[in-house]
Parts: C-alpha cells; structure tokens; sequence
C-alpha cells in the first residue's frame, strides 16, 4: 500500500490532464444515473480500503474548518472556540480556518484519529467521492486523487464505467 502511496502524486500527474477532460464532458452533459453511480463505485472501493492502513490525507493536507467544527471539537476539548483556533488553526491566504501544521495534529502513530467522533466535515466526507452532484466538485476531485488511493481507484474506475 505505501509503494501505491508514494507513486500516487506522479499517477495522478500523469492523468491529471485526462481526467480534467474527462469531468469537462460530465459538467457538459451529466449522465442520468451518475450520483448512483458514484455512491456504488464509492461503496465498492471502501470495502476494499482501510483508511487506517494509508491516512495521507492526514498526513499531506489538512482539512478546513468550519465555525460549527471549532464550536463541536472545542466543546469536546473542553476549551472556548477562540482557545482552540488559538492552539491548533491559523487562517490561510483565502481566508479559511485551517491546522497550523501537517500532519494533522490530531493523527496518532496508529492512523487513529483522536477526535474522530467529532472531528470537522471535510474530514468526515472525505475524499467526497459520495457527494451528491459530484460533477460540481472535479476540481476538488483532482486534487484528491493524488492524495487518496481509495479516490484514485474510484475515478479510473468511473471513466471505465462511463
């Protein structure tokens, strides 16, 4: 797995132009079917994938964080919301509340997540291969396919299925 994971960044290099065309023609005409489509290739792939074995994505990037998430996880650290942003996030160039540092700080030596029952949406919904109208977010999909094996898989998959 971590030989995939380290050759994910120049594979998704490699097809990033290909797959870029590829969700063009799904924005232009967005076959009927395709959030089903989605949820079941989604689905597959999980059954396959134990995020514990990979956690890239805590590895690599880091997740934004929204008002509701900081209220949520500072509630769970016991600590007021401005204590939690002053600790653990900073505000990126576009604005946006996002960890200090990667790794993530909350990612164990195990891959476990300490504040998994509580931890921000982004985190939660990633690698959003599932989201309903996902032709919306490509753009968010090309990045995720060089940072998540399970994302990778599912959009080679979903050219082959369309």
């Amino acid at each position: 797995m971590q030989e995939f994971i380290d050759q994910l960044p120049r594979l998704a290099k490699d097809k990033h132009n290909e797959n870029k065309k590829f969700f063009a023609r799904l924005k232009k005409k967005t076959p009927k079917r395709l959030d089903h489509i989605m949820q079941e290739l989604h689905e597959n792939e999980f059954e396959r994938t134990d995020c514990l074995t990979c956690a890239n994505c805590c590895k690599t990037t880091g997740p934004l964080f929204t008002d509701k998430d900081v209220e949520r996880i500072s509630k769970f650290f016991k600590i007021k919301p401005q204590k939690f942003e002053e600790q653990y996030l900073r505000r990126d160039e576009e604005g946006d509340l996002v960890l200090q540092q990667v790794p993530c700080t909350f990612l164990g030596a195990d891959n476990y997540c300490s504040i998994y029952e509580v931890r921000p949406k982004a985190c939660h919904e990633f690698p959003h291969t599932d989201r309903k109208k996902f032709q919306q977010i490509s753009h968010l999909t090309l990045k995720n396919v060089a940072i998540c094996p399970a994302a990778y898989n599912i959009v080679e998959k979903m050219k082959t299925a369309l």
